[in-house]
């Protein structure tokens, strides 16, 4: 999230395909190509629900994902019109549209953010503040998940060194063993790490606040070109993967849901009993922040958080004249109508 600005190098053609095919049905399919950053499976747990359950099928779709490495392949492969949609974070959509790039954001995928600041359930510890002079352990000394917690503990008016410190404990068992140990008072958590403790036997509380929670982080996204020409095309899109996406949080269709995310990447689901407690994680990532404005919800205000956290890092040269050009809500209703 608080990455080097990215650089946009020229890629070779990638496999990807546009047309439109007749299926078993009775009309054709469109087919559209989606570029995903990194394989598939239970991250998009409601694309894969979507194309499973017929839902793309019923709206005249057919969706066909492709992997590439990254999000700024992903925004190449949108640019050269390799693929319709895609799937990039905000962070290089904003350095592409600083960049003169007409790439709009046209769903919040991942509403909240991907790291976590976490403690024991069973301990006392019910704000960031009350971890002070506390121990944090983390995956890496120099991860995107200790920046993070930093920026939180430094809103709470802590410093590194005087109020807490951190500690590289590693990832999965070692983090465990951190907490069984007490070694460490809280863990700098990405999405895995919270799968894998809670899995382990450690129910967790999530300390981060709500406006460190908004910063979100991949979505679907579109040219500008292809958003104002295929507003029907992707009215029936966001319609399919928001039933997808209510199917999965469905309790009575988990099975279903796991068995569905095989479509992206199979491997992900060799060890069951830990893709089952990912989807959990998956189910509080995607959830909306506001339940009432629905799946795909982009709030200026996230955005505008995003943005001046890339400003004053340096990631963008300089406060966008036009933010609100780089994403739109104009189809959040339609796709949420029941």
């Amino acid at each position: 999230m608080f990455g080097r600005r990215t650089i946009f190098a020229a890629i070779a053609a990638l496999p990807l395909v546009m047309s439109s095919t007749s299926s078993g049905l009775t009309q054709d399919l469109t087919e559209l190509t989606l570029a995903l950053p990194s394989p598939g499976g239970l991250g998009y747990f409601g694309l894969y629900n979507a194309m499973g359950e017929g839902y793309f099928e019923e709206e005249g779709l057919e969706i066909i994902p492709q992997s590439v490495n990254g999000s700024a392949q992903v925004i190449q492969a949108l640019l050269s019109g390799q693929a319709q949609l895609g799937h990039p974070g905000p962070g290089p959509v904003l350095n592409a549209v600083e960049n003169g790039a007409e790439i709009v954001y046209i769903y919040n995928y991942f509403a909240r953010s991907q790291f976590n600041l976490v403690v024991p359930e069973a301990s006392d510890y019910q704000s960031p503040t009350d971890l002070k002079g506390k121990v944090i352990g983390v995956g890496t000394a120099d991860g995107a998940e200790v920046a993070f917690v930093r920026s939180i503990l430094d809103d709470a008016g802590m410093t590194e060194g005087e109020d807490y410190s951190f500690i590289t404990v590693g990832e999965g068992g070692m983090a465990v063993a951190g907490f069984m140990q007490n070694s460490i008072d809280a863990y700098a958590s990405d999405t895995a790490g919270v799968a894998t403790l809670q899995l382990r036997g450690i129910p967790l509380r999530i300390l981060t606040p709500p406006k460190f929670q908004s910063y979100f982080g991949n979505g679907y996204a579109v040219t500008t070109e292809y958003f104002e020409n295929n507003q029907d095309i992707l009215t029936r899109f966001g319609r399919a993967l928001v039933k997808g996406m209510k199917f999965g949080m469905d309790p009575a269709n988990r099975a279903a849901t796991l068995e569905h995310a095989k479509l992206g990447n199979p491997q992900q689901l060799e060890d069951m009993e830990f893709a089952d407690a990912l989807l959990d994680v998956y189910f509080n990532l995607t959830s909306p922040l506001d339940p009432d404005k629905g799946f795909g919800y982009q709030a200026p205000e996230a955005w505008q958080q995003w943005h001046d956290t890339l400003v004053n890092a340096g990631d963008l040269d300089a406060p966008m004249d036009n933010l609100e050009a780089a994403y739109s809500n104009a189809l959040i209703e339609a796709w949420n109508a029941d």
